[in-house]
């Protein structure tokens, strides 16, 4: 009872505060910026779903907006009947496969060490100096290229994931996080004679899954988003991963990626709803698995932002 008193209480006293007219006007023009700001970004991705959805003969009129005209699943059926862009959709799930659980067991281990202290770890800093330089001076297009080349990466499925596995980022942004657990958790686990790679993978990972599920999440982003990698590694179109092709086809127009048996049906459909429909393909993945890891992604970043 006594707490129901005390809630109606501070109920009473939020709802006497009086905001001052210069309040009002931030109030109004903050969620006024904020609902075009939003508005900015969802409405471009509702009339593209609007125009995957439409016909060919609405899109080029112009006459579809945010809802579709003539509702058909044409380019749609085109673009999974497609055994290009189904491929292309393969290597890139085998990519993100292959690539996550590379990404993430090398940042795991190479944060876990830098986070000690420099009595712990001689020569620390001057180690984790190394990572930070890497983050501001990169080696460059034409020095990485001969690297993949005389490795005999080159057109295999290794060019998309080992070049970019370890991130300077991610690692401090991992030590950072394991710096700031309790140390007396580490010690009395010493004290019963736990090794470091109990204690990392009993201790400090699961006190650490919020900052983990984010950086997955930008792996997975990463892994699904990058085009750069296909187009310079690969030189088969068989081995271009999913926005690679979509390049391919959106931007340079190289229908040539299509496979023969499916010129005359391409022909039956705008490029305008195909392209939409492959963008749309392309995202919806995604887009399904970022709100379940959406709710670590602000706490995970500003666990790894409080100390340096």
């Amino acid at each position: 009872m006594a707490n129901i008193s005390v809630a109606k209480t501070g109920k009473k006293y939020r709802n006497k505060i009086k905001l001052s007219k210069g309040e009002w006007a931030f109030e109004i023009f903050n969620y006024t910026f904020l609902t075009i700001l939003a508005l900015s970004c969802v409405l471009p991705f509702i009339h593209l779903l609007a125009v995957s959805f439409s016909s060919s003969a609405a899109a080029i009129q112009g006459r579809v907006g945010f809802w579709p005209v003539e509702f058909t699943l044409a380019s749609y059926e085109f673009a999974i009947q497609g055994t290009g862009m189904i491929r292309a959709l393969v290597v890139t799930i085998q990519r993100l496969g292959l690539g996550i659980p590379i990404n993430m067991i090398l940042v795991i281990l190479a944060a876990y060490p830098l986070s000690k202290t420099d009595a712990e770890l001689p020569g620390r800093t001057v180690i984790s100096w190394v990572f930070v330089i890497t983050m501001l001076i990169g080696a460059g297009l034409i020095p990485t290229f001969l690297v993949v080349s005389a490795t005999g990466l080159r057109n295999t499925l290794w060019a998309l994931v080992l070049p970019g596995a370890v991130s300077a980022f991610h690692i401090t942004l991992l030590l950072n996080v394991f710096r700031q657990l309790p140390k007396e958790l580490e010690e009395s686990a010493l004290m019963d004679g736990a090794s470091q790679l109990r204690i990392l993978f009993q201790i400090y990972i699961p006190l650490s899954m919020a900052t983990l599920a984010a950086l997955t999440l930008f792996n997975a982003v990463g892994h699904w988003n990058d085009w750069f990698s296909g187009m310079i590694y690969m030189d088969r179109r068989v081995d271009f991963p999913l926005q690679t092709y979509l390049r391919g086809m959106i931007i340079d127009r190289d229908f040539t990626l299509i496979d023969p048996d499916q010129i005359a049906m391409m022909m039956q459909i705008n490029t305008r709803t195909f392209n939409a429909a492959q963008i749309m393909i392309a995202t919806i993945p995604i887009l399904c698995v970022y709100p379940f890891l959406q709710r670590y992604f602000v706490k995970g970043m500003t666990l790894g932002s409080l100390k340096g």
